[in-house]
C-alpha cells in the first residue's frame, strides 16, 4: 500500500514539474521581444534595393524566341526560331539608348511549280541590326517596364536552301539589305539587382522586295545589369 502511494506522489510530483517548466517556458517566450519590420523600414529598405537595381548604366540582354512571317507577298506566313543580343545604356533611371541583333530561322512553303521535295520547304534567314531608345515607365522592387522603339536594317537570305533555284522563282523575296523597324515592350522579372528574366513581346516591320511585312512574335532571356550611371 505504502509503495502505491509513493507512485501516485511521485506521478503527482512529476506532472506538477512538467506544468510549472511549461508555464516558465511559456512566460519567457510571451516576454521575449519581436522584431517586426516596420511600415517606415520596410518603405527605406524597397528604396533601397529600387536605387540599386535601377540605377545600373549598362543591360546586356540575351535571348531567343518565335516570329511569325511573311517571307514573299504571295505566300502564307512561316513559323520562326529567333535569337536576339540588346545593350541598353542608360543616361539616367528612366531613359535608355538601345541596341540590338537578332536572327530569325524558318522554313517557306514555295510557291508551285516549285512544289517538290528539293525545294518545297526552302531554309530562310534574316538577321536585323538596329538602335533605338526606350523608356522605363514602371519600376518597382522586382518588375519593371520598358517601352522601346527601334530602327535599322534587315538582311534577308532567302536563297540559301532553294537548290540553285532562284528565290523569286519559288515566290520568296529577294536577297539583300532593306530598312526594318520595331516596337517593343521590356517585361522583366528581377531575381536580384543585377540579374533579371527578362520577355519581349514585339512587332517587326521588315520591307523585303519593297513591300512591307507586319511581324509579330517575342524573346525571352536573362538580363545582367553592370556599372553605375554618374
Amino acid at each position: 500500500m505504502c509503495d502505491v502511494r509513493k507512485s501516485v506522489v511521485r506521478v503527482v510530483l512529476t506532472g506538477l514539474a512538467v506544468g510549472l517548466l511549461a508555464a516558465a517556458m511559456g512566460e519567457a517566450k510571451a516576454q521575449a521581444p519581436v522584431r517586426r519590420e516596420t511600415n517606415a523600414g520596410r518603405q527605406a529598405r524597397l528604396a533601397r534595393t529600387i536605387k540599386e537595381t535601377y540605377t545600373h548604366q549598362w543591360e546586356i540582354f540575351g535571348g531567343g524566341g518565335y516570329l511569325r512571317f511573311r517571307p514573299g507577298d504571295q505566300l502564307q506566313k512561316d513559323n520562326q526560331i529567333t535569337w536576339s543580343t540588346q545593350a541598353n545604356y542608360f543616361l539616367n533611371p528612366k531613359l535608355a539608348i538601345i541596341g540590338q541583333i537578332g536572327g530569325e530561322f524558318g522554313h517557306a512553303q514555295a510557291q508551285r511549280p516549285y512544289d517538290y521535295a528539293q525545294a518545297s520547304n526552302p531554309q530562310i534567314n534574316e538577321y536585323t541590326f538596329m538602335g533605338g531608345a526606350g523608356y522605363r515607365l514602371y519600376a518597382s522592387e522586382k518588375t519593371a517596364v520598358t517601352p522601346l522603339a527601334l530602327f535599322g536594317v534587315g538582311w534577308g537570305i532567302f536563297s540559301g536552301g532553294s537548290k540553285d533555284i532562284a528565290a523569286t522563282q519559288l515566290g520568296l523575296y529577294p536577297d539583300g539589305f532593306r530598312p526594318a523597324f520595331s516596337v517593343g515592350v521590356n517585361l522583366d522579372y528581377n531575381f536580384y539587382p543585377n540579374l533579371a528574366f527578362r520577355v519581349t513581346p514585339a512587332y517587326l516591320g521588315t520591307t523585303f522586295g519593297g513591300s512591307l511585312q507586319n511581324n509579330a512574335g517575342f524573346n525571352a532571356g536573362l538580363v545582367y545589369r553592370f556599372g553605375r550611371q554618374k
